[in-house]
């Protein structure tokens, strides 16, 4: 394993938290930190992002790990291309960048299942973050792997790790005592020996810390009162805002949020007279790209998910533009520094393409045999315990369930679907099902019918009491006219790329003079003639769906907003012709169009 080259110093001794102020090589350090999270950034612009937290005077670059991402399938590994950690560790220490890494297992992060994977939930006695064996045994086959890829880039080996988080906000959780110091004791028997920290909001400290770890807190608002309380559990110890909210998350059929330069600066300008150490969560928040958003718990069970963009209203705006909170933060940062901050690194030019018009289309129906071969069922058997990818279950997508009815009268969802439905008889469109809508008038018709729900996940929780309750597709019985519906077959559309390249090769596109169908997938071709730039994809005329380029999922759309474009990275285009396939629900008006600048939605001031 090639190791990080000593490009600072003589590394004696690292981060310190001794007295009221942290230390470096026994000398007064202060954390100004910023969250970019490599996931949710295209490889291709890491470094373009680094270097902009670093001109704007910050000196720590935190980041999660994503195990979801990391272990696809239960002991399948995937630290390759856009989930290079080592490679981003490589880039920070080059950059002269100290890091902060938050490895979990549990990120929060308004990610799916808080990052967890979804294969956990198998496993119907499973408690997620606590020491229950199923949970542990694979939480320690992932340390396992993860640990000793980053062991090289601590500090006393030269590297740019300074401290290392255990776990992530526990406090707010708190089901099991002894849990935290499992997970603290799988990070130094591992060969963690960098400063711990662990982070919570002011409810969570009182639950949240472990005996060797230095405890930090996570806010938006400054209250003084929060700190009174951080210093009475661990007086004589630095302070740090772990996860200073620079903005918030945005929710499907809500408003935009945002959070303004002239609340924020206040509260930062107090935050360091106070010579507490900081961390801009989000310093540049990206993109959900994929299924991978998360969603917020509005009761039980119901959820609602979050939307594509993770901008976040954050100092570096979702494709990398500096904001007015950027400028007014490198204006203040530049106070605590003895050096001019470098310049400020150039814009990523963007480019409005002329609309596409989308030249083909092939129903849902017609795209089944490019997916795995269906498993049949005489109960409904929810996603993750589908007996497909090797046997870890469908993670995230959509699942279709069919069964036999020979009448029409009502259908009962019973509250069994996670988390919408779109209802159909013999191919005909009747109705959704989501955890409002639970019951649907089915038309009358004669002899047998088949009776379609193509179930979408629409992102796991993240955060709050009900993670193990995430499972998704149909998690039990549904009813028509009060008798229990049975023998189901089951397709598994997970949309990955392998299907989607096999869509896109397969002969059975038909052209748009022929009426499509709904649900349906539409294909263009988008020709860049010069160097690719960076574009967001505005889709007007359709109503919900997944788009792909490339093969590359962008991401969901929903005309309900608030977000309106989708951000399309210029590195994932390539000159000449761009493979375009639209999976759509509804409707379509047959072409795509492409903005300069993104559109969010109706804001709302962060309460």
């Amino acid at each position: 394993m090639s190791r990080p080259k000593l490009t600072r110093m003589s590394r004696v001794e690292g981060l310190r938290a001794d007295s009221s102020h942290f230390t470096l090589e026994r000398k007064p350090f202060r954390i100004l930190g910023g969250s970019i999270h490599y996931f949710r950034v295209p490889r291709a612009y890491w470094e373009d992002r680094m270097l902009k937290l670093k001109a704007c005077g910050l000196n720590t670059i935190t980041t999660y790990v994503p195990w979801n991402l990391h272990e696809p399938q239960r002991g399948v590994y995937d630290f390759k291309d856009q989930l290079d950690l080592e490679a981003y560790l490589r880039l920070a220490a080059k950059l002269d960048l100290w890091v902060i890494l938050r490895p979990g297992p549990y990120i929060c992060a308004e990610w799916d299942l808080g990052g967890l994977p979804s294969w956990l939930l198998r496993d119907h006695n499973m408690r997620l973050r606590t020491t229950y064996s199923g949970f542990t045994k694979a939480v320690n086959a992932f340390f396992d792997q993860l640990i000793k890829k980053v062991v090289p880039f601590q500090y006393s080996e030269g590297g740019p790790i300074i401290a290392v988080q255990v776990e992530n906000e526990y406090g707010s959780y708190a089901k099991d005592e002894e849990y935290m110091h499992f997970i603290k004791e799988a990070l130094l028997s591992r060969g963690i020996t960098e400063l711990l920290l662990t982070s919570d909001n002011k409810e969570g400290l009182k639950l949240g810390g472990v005996k060797g770890a230095l405890e930090t807190i996570n806010f938006q608002k400054l209250s003084l009162s929060d700190l009174t309380h951080l210093d009475a559990i661990q007086p004589q110890k630095p302070k740090m805002v772990m996860e200073y909210w620079s903005g918030w998350f945005d929710l499907w059929g809500g408003l935009h949020h945002v959070y303004t330069a002239e609340d924020m600066l206040p509260v930062v300008t107090e935050i360091l007279k106070l010579d507490m150490s900081i961390n801009l969560y989000m310093f540049h928040g990206g993109t959900n790209f994929g299924f991978m958003n998360g969603a917020l718990a509005v009761g039980v069970p119901a959820s609602k998910p979050m939307v594509t963009s993770y901008d976040y209203d954050a100092p570096l705006s979702e494709a990398g533009d500096y904001t007015t909170k950027y400028h007014l933060l490198r204006n203040l940062f530049s106070h605590y520094h003895t050096q001019p901050l470098p310049e400020l690194p150039p814009l990523q030019e963007r480019r409005a393409y002329q609309p596409v018009v989308m030249q083909q289309h092939l129903s849902l129906w017609d795209s089944l045999h490019f997916a795995d071969k269906p498993f049949k069922s005489e109960l409904p058997v929810n996603m993750e315990n589908l007996p497909v990818n090797n046997n870890n279950g469908q993670s995230y997508g959509y699942t279709l369930y069919e069964t036999a009815i020979n009448s029409g009268g009502t259908l009962n969802s019973k509250n069994n679907i996670r988390d919408r439905a779109l209802v159909f008889v013999d191919k005909q469109f009747v109705g959704v099902l989501d955890y409002k809508v639970q019951k649907l008038a089915l038309p009358d018709g004669k002899g047998k019918r088949t009776l379609s729900l193509l179930v979408e996940n629409c992102g796991r929780v993240n955060y709050g009491k009900t993670l193990d309750e995430q499972r998704k597709g149909l998690v039990g019985d549904i009813q028509l006219n009060q008798h229990l519906l049975r023998d189901f077959i089951i397709h598994s559309l997970d949309m990955k790329p392998g299907f989607v390249n096999r869509l896109e090769s397969s002969g059975h596109w038909m052209s748009m003079r022929q009426r499509p169908s709904f649900p349906g997938f539409f294909q263009a071709k988008l020709h860049v003639d010069s160097y690719p730039k960076d574009t967001f994809i505005k889709l007007s005329g359709w109503s919900k769906g997944v788009v792909f380029i490339n093969g590359k999922n962008l991401g969901r759309y929903w005309s309900i907003g608030p977000q309106q474009t989708l951000y399309v990275p210029g590195p994932w285009l390539h000159r000449g012709a761009n493979q375009v396939i639209v999976f759509e629900e509804q409707e379509t008006d047959g072409k795509i169009q492409f903005a300069s600048s993104p559109d969010y939605g109706m804001t709302v001031d962060v309460q």
